[in-house]
């Protein structure tokens, strides 16, 4: 019997270890607290039971001692290892906080987050080391727009004190499965419902402009100014039953690139006479790929030559015009560089974009703490280095907010080191001034 318990204790023991090295996985955000607290008691009930194990009178027999030692010793790596991970944590965390203020204004002024506690983001606005805020469903949940609104001002009354221009605050409001602020805000369909009811161009064109007309002035009043969307993938109608996040095939306008290219044009300059800027997601187009990079790697195999004459037709058309922003996606582009994803690849952004297609709007990332970046070989610290000096403006981290620091602390020291392209740099500072010209408080 106690064979079987010193088994068991240890094979729990070892499940527990690589949970305790990764807690702090953007998977986990939302129950971080929880996972803490567990790993902490768990581990020490563990400890606690080998000690008692091996301190036992009938605990002689050789093979159960060592099974006892290695529970033991699992059981104290796991209270380690989670200790370290949330100490180093603390401390990364300190180091930015406390960095040089004018290297951290220089560095923040490439990244949007999210947030679960206003003081914190209050706290990053005030040191000047974010450009914009993202605002999630969990920031609004059972506010009124009045107490959105007064929420979102705070932040920005900060900037106002600062004699600095405003911050974007941005939000996921496309309609349809994607409207973070609704409630408060009021929940529309999606753009391919809309375009659905009409077969006369004037009409669709007409029930577009003031689709996003309401959309745009529910935003601008509540104090948001950059919305993620219209979503620019094609609908292929490729369905992966464990695609929680994604789901283009529900989020597309069209799978005809004229369609998805005249819409999204009206939606984004109707957007824009309300104030609010728009963004075209997720280059190079997800609508053909099968995985979820929220939660995996993700390839698109389709040759430029194919991508240019169907995917890229709607990009290309907005994109010519330089105001929307362009959000890039986690797929790896394998007609041009399989190994990296297209948020952090140079062949894509610098070859491709900012080269060949002779780009110079706003390129942001999508939510940089998805798995398909954090569990790349370049991960989160690597990956937001060498998206910066490929020529991207913004990077995203809106789902846990906690992965800000240490990405920023990853920048902070490849600054020191001199491995950030200041030209590089330059060229986008230069894109995020030209950007928030005429925004206004």
């Amino acid at each position: 019997m106690k064979s079987l318990l010193a088994v068991l204790m240890l094979l729990m023991s070892l499940v527990l270890v690589p949970l305790a090295w990764d807690w702090r996985s953007p998977s986990l955000a939302e129950f971080r607290s929880w996972a803490l607290l567990a790993l902490i008691v768990l581990s020490l009930i563990l400890i606690v039971a080998e000690i008692r194990l091996l301190m036992s009178s009938r605990t002689k027999q050789l093979a159960l001692r060592v099974l006892s030692q290695l529970g033991l010793l699992a059981a104290v790596l796991v209270l380690t290892s989670t200790l370290v991970v949330e100490a180093r944590f603390h401390w990364v965390r300190y180091r930015v906080l406390h960095a040089d203020p004018q290297k951290l204004e220089r560095l923040g002024r490439h990244f949007i987050v999210g947030y679960r506690n206003l003081s914190e983001v209050q706290e990053l606005v005030r040191l000047r080391a974010v450009a914009g805020v993202f605002v999630s469903g969990g920031n609004v949940n059972g506010k009124s727009v009045t107490d959105v609104r007064k929420q979102i001002q705070s932040i920005q009354d900060i900037r106002r004190e600062q004699g600095l221009s405003p911050l974007w605050i941005a939000t996921d409001q496309e309609g349809g499965a994607v409207c973070r602020l609704s409630p408060p805000l009021t929940r529309m369909p999606p753009l391919s419902e809309v375009i659905g009811r009409y077969s006369d161009t004037l009409q669709r064109e007409q029930a577009v402009r003031q689709f996003a007309a309401e959309q745009g002035r529910e935003l601008a009043d509540l104090g948001v100014n950059l919305n993620f969307a219209p979503v620019v993938d094609l609908n292929r109608q490729v369905i992966n039953p464990r695609d929680r996040y994604t789901r283009i095939f529900q989020r597309a306008i069209s799978g005809d690139p004229a369609v998805v290219a005249q819409v999204a044009a009206w939606y984004c300059a109707a957007l824009e006479e309300a104030g609010v800027r728009c963004t075209l997601k997720h280059f190079p187009g997800l609508g053909r790929v099968f995985e979820d990079t929220h939660l995996n790697h993700a390839k698109l195999d389709t040759s430029v030559a194919k991508l240019t004459k169907t995917d890229w037709v709607p990009f290309r058309a907005l994109m010519r015009e330089g105001r929307a922003f362009t959000m890039l996606g986690h797929v790896r582009l394998s007609a041009i560089d399989s190994e990296h994803p297209v948020s952090m690849s140079s062949p894509v952004i610098a070859g491709l974009l900012r080269g060949e297609w002779n780009y110079d709007g706003v390129l942001i990332t999508d939510n940089f703490s998805m798995l398909a970046v954090y569990r790349s070989s370049e991960g989160m610290d690597n990956g937001c280095i060498q998206a910066l000096n490929a020529g991207v403006d913004l990077i995203l981290i809106s789902w846990d907010a906690d992965q800000y620091y240490r990405v920023m602390y990853a920048l902070l020291k490849a600054d020191r080191q001199g491995k950030l392209d200041r030209e590089a740099l330059k060229r986008s500072d230069q894109r995020l001034a030209r950007s928030i010209r005429f925004l206004k408080y």
